[in-house]
C-alpha cells in the first residue's frame, strides 16, 4: 500500500510581492516629515511676527527648540534614513558631491545626499543658536523665560549684543533655508523627482 505524498509549495506572501513590485519605497518616516514641516512653520512664524507679537514669537521659539531636541534623539535611534549615520559625511565627500552636481553627474541617493546632509546639520546648528540666543535675550530684556535667572543683572550693552547675535543667527538661518530650497529644486530637476512631494508622502522611487 502506497502512502500518499503531500507536496507543499513555498509561496511568497502577497504583501511581499506587492512591495517588491512597487516602483516606490518609503524613505521618510512620519516623525521626520512632521518635524520638517512643523520646524519650517515654527521658524517662519517666529521670523515673521518678530517682536510685534512677542508671546507668539517666544512660543514659536520654544516649539522650534523642542523639535530640535526630538530630532537629535531620533537621529540616533530613528529609522534608517533619519539617522545621522546615514547622511552625515566628511567635508571631502560633500565637496566631491558638489563638484559632481555642477557637472550634472552627481549620483542619486534615496536619503539625503552629502550636500543635503551637510545642510541638515547646518540648519540644526543655526536654528539652535537662534533659539538659544533668543532665550538669553528674552531673559535679559523681559526678565522671563528659562534663562531669566542666569541673565538677570546683565548690562544694557550685553542685552544689545545678544539682540545682534539673535538677529544674526535668524538671518543666517533664513539664508540657509533659501539655499536649502535651491538645492532641493536643483536635485529634483537633476534626478527628475519631486523631493518636496517625497517629504509630504514619505515615498520616493526605488534606486536606479
Amino acid at each position: 500500500m502506497t502512502t500518499p505524498t503531500t507536496v507543499t509549495q513555498e509561496t511568497t506572501p502577497p504583501d511581499s510581492i506587492t512591495a517588491a513590485a512597487s516602483p516606490r519605497v518609503r524613505v521618510w518616516d512620519p516623525l521626520v516629515r512632521v518635524f520638517h514641516w512643523t520646524l519650517a512653520g515654527g521658524f517662519a512664524t517666529a521670523f515673521i511676527v518678530e517682536d510685534d507679537l512677542l508671546d507668539v514669537h517666544v512660543w514659536a521659539g520654544y516649539l522650534v527648540l523642542s523639535l530640535i531636541a526630538v530630532r537629535l534623539v531620533w537621529g540616533v535611534i530613528g529609522t534608517r534614513h533619519a539617522r545621522f549615520s546615514d547622511f552625515v559625511r566628511r567635508p571631502s565627500q560633500v565637496i566631491a558631491y558638489l563638484k559632481a552636481a555642477l557637472t550634472l553627474r552627481a549620483p542619486r541617493y534615496l536619503g539625503h545626499n552629502p550636500a543635503g546632509g551637510a545642510m541638515v546639520v547646518a540648519l540644526l546648528l543655526a536654528v539652535t543658536a537662534t533659539g538659544a540666543s533668543g532665550m538669553a535675550l528674552y531673559g535679559a530684556q523681559e526678565f522671563a523665560g528659562p534663562l531669566a535667572g542666569a541673565m538677570s543683572g546683565v548690562s544694557n550693552a550685553t542685552a544689545h549684543a545678544l539682540e545682534d547675535v539673535h538677529e544674526f543667527f535668524a538671518n543666517l538661518t533664513l539664508a540657509l533655508v533659501i539655499a536649502h530650497l535651491a538645492g532641493v529644486l536643483f536635485s529634483s530637476l537633476s534626478h527628475q523627482e519631486n523631493l518636496i512631494g517625497a517629504m509630504i508622502t514619505g515615498y520616493k522611487r526605488r534606486e536606479d
